[in-house]
Order: C-alpha cells, then sequence, then structure tokens
C-alpha cells in the first residue's frame, strides 16, 4: 500500500463497526457514507492475500532509501527521472515528463490483491485507481535501457523485485498503461 493512500484504503475497505469502535480514526466533517464504507473486518481473509485485511492494509511501508542511495552511487550520472508513485500514483509522471514524451508502462506488476479488493469494496473503475492508487509500484526510475539490468539487480540484492514496466516514445505529453484491468490514457 505504501503511506500515501492509507486513509482512502482503509474507509474503502473496512465496514462501520471501526467507527463506532474508534470514532478517533476520521473527521466527523467527512460524510457518512464516506467512512469506513467497505464490508470486511480486520481479521477477513482478503481472496489471493497471505495475510488477514487488517494486516495487508496497516502492514508498514518499507522504504526505499537504501536501494536509492545504492543506485545513486552506482548510476547518478545515467538517471533521467525518478518518480516516487504517489500523489498522483501511475499518473504522476507526466507531472515530470517533456511535452513530447509518451510514456508507455505495458509491463507493470501483477495486481496486488489489496488494490483488487480496494475497486471492489469502493466501485472505483480501473482508469481511477491507476490515479489514486499505486497498484503495487511505487518506484520508478527513468535510464536508457543499457542500465536496466544493473538497477534491477541492485533493487534485489535488497529482497524488493523491479523490472522494466515500460518505455518512454517521441509524441505528444500522455501516458498510456497496457494492465490486467485493460488499457487506459492519461
Amino acid at each position: 500500500m505504501g503511506s500515501s493512500g492509507l486513509t482512502s484504503a482503509r474507509h474503502d475497505m473496512f465496514a462501520k463497526y471501526l467507527a463506532e469502535k474508534y470514532p478517533e480514526t476520521f473527521d466527523a466533517a467527512v460524510p457518512e457514507e464516506l467512512i469506513y464504507s467497505g464490508s470486511y473486518h480486520l481479521n477477513d481473509a482478503v481472496e489471493g492475500a497471505p495475510v488477514n485485511a487488517g494486516k495487508l492494509v496497516l502492514s508498514p511501508t518499507r522504504t526505499y532509501a537504501p536501494v536509492i542511495k545504492k543506485v545513486l552511487d552506482a548510476h547518478r550520472p545515467h538517471i533521467h527521472g525518478m518518480v516516487h508513485c504517489t500523489g498522483g500514483a501511475q499518473t504522476k509522471v507526466l507531472h515530470f515528463v517533456g511535452d513530447n514524451c509518451r510514456v508507455v508502462k505495458d509491463n507493470l506488476f501483477p495486481t496486488p490483491p489489496l488494490f483488487k479488493a480496494i475497486a471492489h469494496e469502493s466501485g472505483t473503475d480501473p482508469a481511477e485507481m491507476y490515479k489514486v492508487f499505486n497498484m503495487g509500484h511505487r518506484f520508478e526510475i527513468y535510464v536508457a535501457p543499457e542500465y536496466a539490468d544493473d538497477i534491477i539487480a541492485i533493487s534485489r540484492s535488497f529482497n524488493i523485485d523491479a523490472q522494466v514496466v515500460g518505455h518512454i516514445e517521441e509524441g505528444q505529453r500522455s501516458l498510456t498503461i497496457k494492465s490486467e484491468w485493460g488499457e487506459f490514457h492519461y
């Protein structure tokens, strides 16, 4: 999940009983229909997940700082950009590319069970999910293809999987996501 999006995920996933039990966990000014509007209890199973709903949503966020330090030590001159996929999620990259850059993400990781459950519970369509949640893909490093394998190896040395998820083409500034959920254009 990461720490960004945590409040939304909690309220999309979990049932109203939490509002009654823990009224300090939300702002009373938030519309009632948005407060704990899901159906899950903390101990409920989530399809495809190895832990219960509470542990899945509330697990600590792992920092990428040690990975990024090692990547910068080895490849700083080759890095064209880095994006932490928070505050705009998969579409955040559009704030940083030039007017002639078309970003294509066509090899994303499979969507983790948590985001499938959030989409189901909240009724949020996939195009919006990619704008709000990282969808299990929290950090991007933009480099020429010849540096990708070494950066992937550095990440994996920290037990964090990594892969090439796409590329940039010349074209009007835009983002295309091709995923198991469909194809989306931003």
